[in-house]
């Protein structure tokens, strides 16, 4: 394995502390050198975890892989006129939300190159994600959260005994309070400024494709905020193509955001490389509340090379297509999930996805803290 910037394309080496490429700022990605035939599925290691896909992922002394029983999702089928859709419910993690395959992967590298104090902003979800992890791992936490934030999320993340800090109004402002205050003792875990919370959002797509006998649905729906699942997803439908555990045509890729914050579909219609600020961002999914993702370029490439697509859908929509999932599903869906959904009926009325195709939409978390 190496580490490869998605911008310059300069690489570093796996055994040192990384963040972001040292030459233009842009992330970095894990690249391995898979061939066909290298490893086959019975090679896959039998554990209650997504330790389960060790073969695709960084290599960690046993010791230092933290793991709380994350992974191993359900993959529920249901029908919507005339399509076979197929939800991955990311509720069952252990916090309720997909934030801790990611962590979990960031946090066991870091014990394994030393890291001991994590920090990041959030919107919620991966605060959580991260305070439990760091407890779990011994590691010190402590993350910068909006101030509009819902208590619940608070009193869970300082349960584990992590700080909290409240600053700005978005994630982005919360970030740049982060920024100032930061020195060398904190070791940054926000999105895409370290290589390997996409490694483990990537256990999503390899779990789909197990699920699914070694197969893709033709389409994916994802609420993109910071875009590490998405991202994660197609990297894993490209590293078993590379691999030829599967031979159908990979998924086309769809990135939904709210009109209150939309920064990468606006990019996308426009024909844009990279996202621009997204001004006065609001809405009430706060997980994609991200108004300029680190990794916009990055997605964009992912829905352009997949042929997929993004929309925004109106925010006034949530809550009434939030209880419709919840009928549809029996899934404690939050509203991150409810604007994947409306994007799906979107497509599928557009006739964007037809009839004889399957799609896929994550259930990204729960609606608990709301």
């Amino acid at each position: 394995m190496t580490l490869t910037c998605v911008g310059c394309g300069a690489t570093c080496s796996p055994h040192q502390i990384q963040t972001v490429c040292r030459q233009c700022g842009q992330p970095l990605r894990a690249d391995y050198f898979f061939t066909p035939g290298q490893y086959e599925p019975d090679q896959l290691e039998n554990l209650p975890s997504l330790w389960r896909y060790s073969l695709f992922l960084p290599s960690i002394n046993e010791g230092h892989r933290i793991s709380l029983g994350e992974g191993r999702t359900p993959l529920i089928e249901r029908e919507y006129l005339g399509r076979r859709i197929y939800l991955k419910d990311e509720t069952n993690n252990p916090t309720g939300s997909f934030k801790d395959r990611g962590m979990c992967l960031a946090l066991s590298v870091g014990l394994e190159l030393g890291i001991q104090q994590i920090v990041l902003p959030s919107a919620g979800n991966a605060a959580v994600s991260a305070a439990t992890y760091a407890l779990a791992g011994g590691v010190v936490c402590r993350v910068y959260l909006p101030t509009t934030i819902p208590e619940a999320f608070i009193q869970e993340i300082k349960d584990t005994g992590a700080e909290v800090i409240l600053a700005g109004k978005t994630i982005a402002e919360a970030g740049a309070a982060m920024s100032r205050d930061l020195d060398d003792r904190w070791f940054n875990v926000s999105t895409l400024k370290e290589p390997y919370r996409v490694e483990g959002k990537k256990t999503m797509g390899l779990e789909i494709a197990e699920q699914l006998g070694w197969n893709f649905p033709d389409v994916v729906v994802y609420p993109a905020g910071g875009g590490t699942g998405l991202i994660g997803i197609w990297k894993a439908c490209q590293e078993l193509r590379s691999m030829d555990w599967v031979r159908k045509t990979l998924p086309r890729m769809v990135a939904v955001q709210t009109e209150g914050c939309a920064p990468v579909v606006k990019a996308f219609l426009s024909g844009e490389d990279t996202t621009a600020p997204w001004p006065q961002p609001q809405t009430s999914a706060l997980g994609l509340n991200v108004p300029s993702p680190l990794g916009g370029a990055w997605m964009l490439s992912v829905l352009r090379t997949s042929k997929g697509t993004a929309l925004a859908i109106a925010e006034k929509d949530i809550p009434a297509v939030q209880q419709r999932l919840v009928d549809i599903s029996g899934i404690p869906a939050g509203p991150e999930a409810a604007v994947a959904w409306r994007g799906l009926e979107h497509l599928v009325d557009e006739n964007w996805i037809k009839e004889d195709e399957t799609a896929l939409v994550v259930i990204t978390g729960d609606n608990r803290r709301y």
